[in-house]
């Protein structure tokens, strides 16, 4: 599984990183994803936070 978050999009607010640090943290202003490859027992802590960023900024496949 891969996680991508659309740097145009993302506000910052950092919910993402503090929902599931292992998998995404801040660089700035903006989230970053920690690595290419979502382990699979980290899937649904993934989509998780993805569903709750305020701008659907995390796409996660």
């Amino acid at each position: 599984m891969k996680a991508i978050i659309d740097l145009d999009a993302c506000i910052g607010c950092g919910l993402c990183a503090q929902m599931a640090p292992d998998i995404y943290e801040m660089d700035g202003d903006k989230a970053i994803v920690k690595s290419d490859n979502i382990p699979e027992a980290q899937e649904e802590e993934a989509k998780d936070a993805a569903d709750q960023c305020p701008v659907s900024a995390i796409a996660v496949s």
